[in-house]
């Protein structure tokens, strides 16, 4: 029962950059490319900015994105419609009245509990990210 958290306990860190190529987030999140791109298709909320030849970069808010889809199916035993369900939840739990309507952001996906690992998991790639700034 242990060995699935020990799995997401050793994710790397979340570099501090800007875009991540589909091979970057493929390391970064412990997920093959090919399912990366059945993802976008089944996610609504996954959508990678496309430049040069079709090539995928994805933003930060993403790789978190894919992380926390990889952790409800594979950790949570989620199906593909479950986790789409619980992500809606999760982001439509507060109405976007304040800031951007419409955009993905902070203040629009508000999870309604985080595990103690997943907030564990969070706080150490805040304090890379702050590591690495300084």
């Amino acid at each position: 029962m242990a060995e699935p958290r020990r799995k997401a306990e050793l994710l790397p860190p979340i570099p501090a950059k800007r875009y991540f190529t589909i091979g970057e987030v493929s390391d970064l999140c412990a997920v093959k490319p090919h399912v990366l791109r059945y993802w976008e298709q089944e996610f609504a909320q996954l959508k990678p900015v496309k430049r040069r030849g079709n090539r995928r970069y994805y933003q930060h808010h993403e790789v978190l994105l894919i992380r926390r889809i990889r952790d409800l199916l594979y950790e949570q035993g989620f199906t593909i419609n479950g986790a789409r369900n619980r992500l809606e939840t999760e982001t439509y739990d507060s109405t976007p009245q304040r800031g951007d309507a419409g955009m993905p952001g902070p203040a629009a996906r508000r999870p309604t509990a985080l595990s103690p690992d997943q907030l564990r998991q969070v706080i150490e790639e805040i304090r890379q990210l702050l590591g690495a700034g300084g």
